[in-house]
């Protein structure tokens, strides 16, 4: 099954044009060298050698900053497969549509040097035409992002057939029998966040235009991770989409404990929040025995109004 992904040609699209000419995607993240050879399948593999090559080259960053070029790196390098679809902003409030048709290749001394070859569609989609949720999900910083749960929607804009889907499929969620909307809890947060409890005192961690969403742990990838405006504290988000079961106070323990031993400078604490549609019995105990993780519950607001 073919995949979707959001791709950003440069900082506010300004190699839109070059790349849509040439018939290419790329990225650059000061990484001078051909990656060729140096693309495993495994991600943490490419974050273990060339973390420290980018924080070589870039001294004044973070480690979570490197962690996210690298990702990106290798996501538009290797993890796109051929056949997959990419969404790219022209600089416009269009997005032009193309599928990748091709291996990695290097153009040295380029832009966006670090290239997959792309078969642009005669398909433009106005971003006025996408849904609240899709603009969200396409518009979150960053050289790339995952846009494939979007899939029905994106296919009846290019041109394909929409078949809506309602049902979560996350084991670690008891009751996914949940309201539509809820797919795209994650994008909402992050699109809110400044009014949420949590933007008074922290921010989603972002670096150069990469944002922590999604961030890639040895353990999966976490939803946000945040940081706390006096930088003294990191903070792991984890969404359930309606009720989570106590299963998830282990998963969310796994990333902090990835991000304390793996991101976290000298003196910085770790904290974990769960937010789902409901709680019970089993994770207030589990919550009791853990009191650096944190439960919230959301609720979706629905109504009509007539025009």
């Amino acid at each position: 099954m073919k995949n979707y992904y959001r791709v950003m040609l440069g900082q506010k699209s300004v190699h839109a044009g070059e790349c849509i000419a040439g018939n290419f995607i790329g990225t650059d993240f000061d990484i001078r060298q051909n990656l060729t050879n140096k693309l495993p399948e495994e991600w943490r593999e490419f974050n273990k050698e060339f973390i420290p090559v980018f924080l070589a080259i870039n001294p004044t960053k973070t480690k979570i900053g490197a962690g996210l070029a690298c990702a990106a790196l290798w996501t538009v390098s290797k993890q796109i497969q051929n056949g997959d679809v990419v969404l790219c902003p022209d600089g416009t409030g269009k997005y032009r549509v193309g599928e990748v048709n091709g291996g990695y290749y290097y153009e040295p001394g380029d832009i966006l040097p670090h290239r997959r070859p792309v078969n642009w569609l005669n398909v433009t989609i106005e971003r006025t035409s996408m849904s609240e949720a899709l603009r969200n999900s396409t518009g979150s910083t960053g050289t790339v992002s995952t846009v494939s749960k979007h899939r029905e929607e994106l296919e009846k804009l290019i041109g394909g057939v929409s078949v809506p889907k309602l049902i979560s499929t996350d084991v670690s969620v008891e009751d996914p029998s949940s309201f539509a909307l809820e797919e795209h809890l994650e994008d909402f947060l992050v699109k809110n966040w400044p009014h949420t409890e949590f933007g008074k005192d922290y921010d989603i961690y972002e670096e150069d235009g990469e944002k922590a969403q999604q961030y890639q742990t040895d353990t999966g990838p976490l939803d946000i991770l945040a940081i706390s405006k006096d930088k003294k504290r990191l903070l792991v988000l984890e969404l359930k989409k309606g009720r989570a079961s106590d299963a998830v106070v282990g998963q969310t323990l796994r990333y902090m404990s990835f991000v304390r031993d793996e991101l976290a400078e000298e003196g910085q604490t770790v904290l974990g929040v769960v937010i789902a549609h409901e709680d019970d019995q089993r994770i207030r105990r589990a919550l009791a025995m853990t009191p650096s993780v944190t439960f919230y519950r959301y609720q979706v607001s629905f109504k009509l109004v007539k025009a």
